[in-house]
């Protein structure tokens, strides 16, 4: 025997702590519970206790019969005291107010569109075509071109599926995250081509947006699995019987974060020269003009 409770059983018994002490604080009594939920007397008093293993949804009848947001009763590893206020008062925000928030929270100090003043960024699954075309762009606009993997690396000392083994995909993204700030920090005009995964990290990405003219390239889900395949990297493609269905389920979940992209260039059936005149022209908004008023922030 152990003195400490397996992961499982100890969110149980949080959980029903979070739910016993939720329910004395509206005064609610066990048998109003029952009643207002639907849900046995019987099952709460073991869902309180810990013992019940409660589905999702008979767990969402219970917070709304309390008037409760289900998040909040669903033990958090590190829960913030002024949390429930912070999120009832975003809720109620208005859109510059929630912008002026996440500036303050994120050290930034400056509106998002004085800080779009890096340059351009492409988003897409792999085999988009970022960084071929990329530096097709760099050195036609005469901006330097970076690959935010490369960065990461150059930091880290390691590669980026040495960093993985090592750290977890958390571990990852917190070194992305650090990279780009980093490279926020040289305030010059960039080309920046990104990680197909980088829409996944909210805080990430919303600075990708902020700070970079975006531009979604887009291509068919095969011709992603044919240039992924050709340029001899096959992770986590290789000997997958399914990488096509996983593939176009990737590309489904994450299109409308890559749609938020400032311009969408489709470069399906397209050559690299026309792809890459096609990128050329959707970020002519960006280019017209002195590109140093660009970088004014």
């Amino acid at each position: 025997m152990t003195d400490n409770p397996d992961p499982e059983t100890g969110f149980l018994e949080q959980l029903g702590q979070r739910v016993r002490t939720m329910r004395a604080l509206r005064g609610m009594s066990r048998k109003v519970l029952a009643k207002v939920s639907g849900i046995s007397e019987r099952y709460i008093a073991q869902l309180e206790s810990g013992k019940g293993n409660v589905s999702i949804v008979l767990l969402r009848r219970v917070s709304n019969a309390m008037g409760a947001h289900l998040e909040d009763i669903i033990p958090a590893t590190d829960p913030a005291p002024d949390w429930p206020v912070i999120r009832d008062l975003l809720r109620r925000a208005t859109p510059r107010q929630i912008a002026q928030a996440k500036d303050v929270l994120s050290g930034n100090g400056a509106s998002s569109q004085r800080r779009m003043s890096s340059g351009i960024a492409l988003i897409g699954l792999r085999g988009a075509g970022k960084s071929t075309l990329g530096k097709m762009l760099a050195k036609k606009i005469g901006w330097k071109f970076v690959e935010l993997n490369k960065e990461i690396e150059a930091q880290n000392g390691l590669s980026v599926a040495e960093i993985i083994a090592l750290y977890g995909q958390e571990g990852f993204h917190r070194m992305e995250q650090a990279a780009l700030a980093q490279l926020l920090t040289r305030r010059e005009l960039m080309v920046l081509a990104t990680g197909g995964g980088i829409v996944s990290e909210p805080v990430t990405f919303d600075l990708i947006l902020s700070s970079f003219y975006t531009v979604w390239l887009k291509a068919e889900p095969e011709e992603h699995m044919a240039r992924v395949r050709r340029q001899g990297d096959l992770r986590p493609m290789a000997d997958d019987r399914s990488a096509m269905t996983e593939l176009r389920t990737i590309l489904k979940s994450r299109e409308p974060l890559y749609a938020r992209a400032s311009a969408v260039v489709d470069t399906a059936g397209l050559s690299v020269d026309a792809a890459a005149a096609r990128l050329i022209e959707a970020v002519a908004p960006v280019l017209q003009g002195d590109a140093r008023m660009f970088a004014r922030g």
